[in-house]
């Protein structure tokens, strides 16, 4: 009975295969003989063909683990000098930075930078050891050295934020000295504060002393591009649900320019899917706490992963054994694959451990010699010292003691007693094994204890540290052998569907904020009808945590069910949510090259500041800072001189 109330209590309240995992043992003790048959899919039907045929048809994933390759210095093109010199187009996201150039032709339409936006420098490093984005060709064993210039998605450090542009100007091939002598386009987050543009602006005119400046949204500039590519006016009205590494946000867009008062975000994102996968996983694998790495789990997010069209409905679905079997997806973690049982017979083993043995003490012999040595020496050189103060070299003889690190003649003497008597010692052991005949492997111990710092791994064979017995059994080959691929195997389960669910509802790791189905309806409830029904016509999907399979699907169904009856709705993904800012911000900077719209001038930046800005088609709304001017305080009205007090005079009396 208690074993039956472990069972519905862990099916309630935890996963399948927690639960599963949880109470495999007793089940399979008190109920099921074979441990093979103390599956979940029992609990729904016991039909041994139909579990074998669906495990065999589950398949095992390994992990890329891929290494970043350092990128290589380009050379600057002399198409991006001439006839003026080409924008340079960063995005300057919170996840990757992309850079490239701002030119027409084939040869330039990807960027030629792709990088993570980390940085790693130890404490005290100079600032050439810093490395940067590709330089890092594994991020884990760096992982508590690692620093970016975001907090969430604004920038921040701008420390850091100037050796990405260093590194960006560099590998792009720009060689100028003193100065980069093309604009620069680069993005910003939505309603970015104006401290961190000033900041940015400061940065790029007067360290880098670049000609203009132009700021855009990375999700304005998606939008632009799918807008162009669908041959849409430019002035067009939609809804824009981005979601990058740190946040997400929703963007309405009327008449082609943000409307910055009703957008919202949300500090929920890729970052925190990674981190919740993570805790999952080393809960239910507390083994493999090491192996579970932040990157490990960022991969298996894109590979893996999944948007659910009803959370509750698939959950129930992985009840069953059946459709776990079929869905699980096994992922294998690397492992070294060691024999645990060895296959060499008692006489051969006898023999390796006589050479062992010899191997020891050989060594031990020369480590004797060679520390008896050292101690003559020693002894040597103090006699000599004490044989200037029996000569009466007094100063000599203190000189000596100080090089020595000694007081008095009398620490002198006690060290002398000490290294003669261990002089003494080492020779008798010497003698004692030189003159000893063979010993048993039994009665052989190391001589010192500091000899483990001197052996060799390779030295010592495994059998070395185990227990010697007079009787060895002769090794099985029948034996069952202990399946390592299958013990450092993963299994992904429900796990799937649950880390990017956060996005929909945050409250599942803690977040109190709303998910982007009711950040949506909210933004839409600021509307009159007929903009609400403009903006739903063309909803944009774009971000790298949107790439889930069954995100538009989902988000389709949602506002199905929030917007009124039979009203018209189209959401579409973007062309490719990653790079698609990046797209964008090139071709505007493509089409606007020449014109002074969207530009910020060195004469702009001295004149008016660095938090201003030049509104485009794809940028924030620019807000500038009021200063409250404080009101001159009224003079307080003179008031009429107070007379003295007059002291009471008293009467005369005569």
């Amino acid at each position: 009975m208690f074993i039956i109330i472990c069972v519905f209590y862990c099916m309630q309240h935890c996963d399948i295969t927690i639960a599963f995992r949880s109470c495999r043992f007793y089940i399979g003790t008190f109920f099921f003989p074979r441990p093979d048959l103390c599956h979940p899919s029992l609990f729904c039907k016991r039909d041994f063909k139909t579990k074998m045929a669906a495990a065999t048809a589950s398949k095992v994933f390994p992990f890329r683990d891929s290494r970043a390759v350092p990128d290589p210095v380009l050379e600057l093109s002399p198409q991006c000098l001439h006839p003026s010199p080409v924008p340079i187009v960063i995005d300057n996201g919170s996840f990757q930075t992309r850079a490239g150039w701002g030119c027409g032709g084939d040869r330039f339409a990807e960027p030629s930078l792709i990088f993570k936006s980390v940085a790693a420098r130890s404490r005290g490093a100079a600032r050439s050891e810093t490395q940067i984005g590709n330089d890092i060709p594994n991020l884990e064993p760096l992982r508590w050295l690692l620093k970016s210039q975001f907090d969430r998605n604004v920038v921040v450090n701008f420390e850091i934020q100037e050796l990405m542009l260093d590194y960006v100007f560099m590998h792009l091939g720009i060689s100028t000295e003193g100065c980069v002598e093309h604009p620069v386009v680069l993005t910003e987050s939505p309603c970015n504060p104006l401290h961190s543009r000033q900041m940015m602006s400061e940065l790029l005119f007067e360290c880098y002393r670049v000609p203009r400046v132009s700021y855009g949204v990375d999700s304005l500039y998606s939008y632009y591009h799918n807008t162009t590519m669908r041959g849409l006016d430019p002035p067009s009205t939609g809804l824009i649900i981005s979601s990058g590494y740190h946040c997400s946000h929703v963007l309405p867009v009327l008449n082609g320019r943000l409307d910055a008062r009703n957008c919202k975000r949300i500090n929920v994102g890729g970052s925190h899917s990674a981190a919740y996968l993570q805790r999952l996983l080393q809960l239910k694998y507390p083994g493999h706490l090491a192996a579970i790495t932040l990157s490990r789990m960022e991969e298996t997010l894109h590979q893996h992963c999944y948007i659910a069209q009803d959370y509750q409905q698939d959950l129930d679905q992985w009840r069953c054994g059946e459709f776990y079997e079929k869905e699980v997806h096994r992922l294998q973690l690397p492992f070294s694959q060691k024999l645990l049982s060895s296959t060499l017979s008692a006489e051969e083993r006898l023999e390796r451990r006589s050479q062992q043995l010899r191997r020891l003490q050989e060594l031990n012999a020369r480590r004797r010699e060679e520390k008896l040595q050292l101690d003559q020496e020693r002894l040597e050189r103090l006699l000599s010292v004490q044989e200037l103060l029996e000569d009466g070299l007094l100063e000599q003889f203190h000189k000596a003691l100080v090089e020595l690190n000694m007081d008095s003649a009398e620490e002198l003497l006690s060290y002398i007693n000490k290294l003669s008597l261990a002089v003494e010692q080492s020779k008798h052991k010497i003698l004692q094994a030189e003159g000893s005949v063979e010993v048993e492997v039994v009665d052989i111990k190391p001589e010192t204890p500091d000899l483990e710092q001197t052996l060799d791994e390779s030295e010592l064979e495994p059998e070395f540290s185990e227990d010697h017995t007079e009787v060895e059994k002769p090794a099985n080959p029948v034996q069952p052998m202990f399946n390592l691929a299958e013990y450092h195997q993963l299994f992904l389960g429900t796990e799937r569907l649950r880390a990017p669910e956060i996005i929909f509802q945050p409250s599942m790791i803690g977040e109190e904020q709303a998910g982007i189905v009711e950040t949506v309806q909210y933004v839409l409830d600021r509307y009159p009808k007929e903009q609400q029904g403009a903006l739903v016509q063309n909803v944009l999907l774009t971000g790298g945590n949107l790439m889930y399979p069954g995100t538009r699907e989902r988000l389709e169904r949602e506002l199905l069910a929030i917007r009124p009856f039979q009203s018209h709705f189209q959401v579409r993904m973007a062309s490719n949510p990653v790079l698609d800012a990046w797209y964008g911000a090139r071709d505007w900077a493509v089409m606007c090259t020449d014109q002074e719209e969207g530009w910020i001038t060195r004469s702009d930046y001295e004149e008016k500041g660095g938090e201003y800005l030049k509104e485009h088609c794809a940028s924030n709304t620019f807000v500038p800072m009021s200063i409250a001017k404080q009101t001159p305080k009224a003079p307080e009205p003179a008031s009429a001189p107070v007379p003295a007090p007059v002291a009471p005079s008293t009467p005369i009396t005569g």
